[in-house]
């Protein structure tokens, strides 16, 4: 199910979506009417529209888009708002100023997934803090990862720091017990952000170098999809498929009632 503007969208309105590939985006994770972090979700829409668009995104207006074309829908979905202008032209993109709202629906796994195995590549997503929908270069190192024997990818900043993973978050445990998130240019996941708001385990935030890894007690990934996965492997450093602090951050991101819509 897709809705652009709380009505069905034409193919006329996604060819722009298809053919130019110029806007920002959001996923979610609905249970029995709940979000986790719902107003993190939006901070990032409207923050992300003022870069890709210029303008200020009408936030009640979204959220309105949503609760209509959620109404009706239990249990666990996946939610994605994509912001967009149909009107796009791609030799003018400086005059696409009319971003409008597109709300898919889809189901949703279960979490967590399966522990994953990623090989590393030297790459930055282009404007890393945005949640854009440029996805090319990602789904290509991802491909080549998968060709390599690998689930995902991650990325390696030029100096030899790890950052992120191909659509989530990285984070490390040391052999302390401490969750260390990779300091670099990164999207802010909303995952991320929330269990970073838990009191315990003890967290920070510091460069990690790829020479860093082998030291490491245990790596997972983050984003709404998978919420807490394990890392099985990262390169031919292999990781433990649980460990009691992962097992401590999938409890308190449990623990955190979701926002009603």
């Amino acid at each position: 199910m897709a809705e652009l503007n709380g009505r069905p969208v034409t193919l006329d309105e996604l060819e722009a979506l298809a053919l130019t590939n110029y806007g920002h985006f959001t996923s979610m994770r609905m249970e029995d009417g709940t979000i986790r972090g719902l107003s993190l979700h939006m901070d990032r829409l409207v923050r992300d529209c003022r870069i890709v668009f210029g303008v200020e995104l009408d936030r009640e207006q979204v959220l309105n888009y949503i609760r209509k074309a959620v109404a009706g829908v239990e249990g666990v979905a996946g939610l994605r708002v994509t912001i967009y202008d149909p009107a796009i032209d791609m030799g003018r993109p400086s005059d696409a100023k009319d971003p409008h709202v597109l709300v898919n629906l889809r189901p949703a796994g279960a979490m967590p997934p399966p522990p994953l195995a990623a090989k590393s590549f030297t790459f930055t997503r282009d404007s890393a803090a945005v949640k854009h929908i440029g996805l090319h270069s990602q789904l290509r190192i991802r491909r080549e990862a998968q060709l390599a024997g690998f689930d995902d990818a991650v990325f390696v900043e030029p100096d030899g720091r790890v950052s992120e993973g191909g659509t989530w978050n990285l984070g490390f445990v040391d052999q302390d017990g401490t969750v260390i998130w990779p300091a670099g240019p990164v999207l802010p996941g909303t995952t991320m952000l929330l269990l970073q708001s838990l009191d315990a385990p003890k967290q920070v935030t510091a460069p990690v170098q790829l020479a860093d890894v082998p030291n490491m007690a245990a790596a997972f990934a983050t984003n709404t999809t998978i919420g807490v996965r394990s890392l099985s492997a990262l390169d031919d450093v292999q990781f433990p498929k649980d460990h009691p602090v992962l097992a401590a951050l999938r409890e308190g991101y449990a623990g955190i009632h979701g926002d009603r819509l």
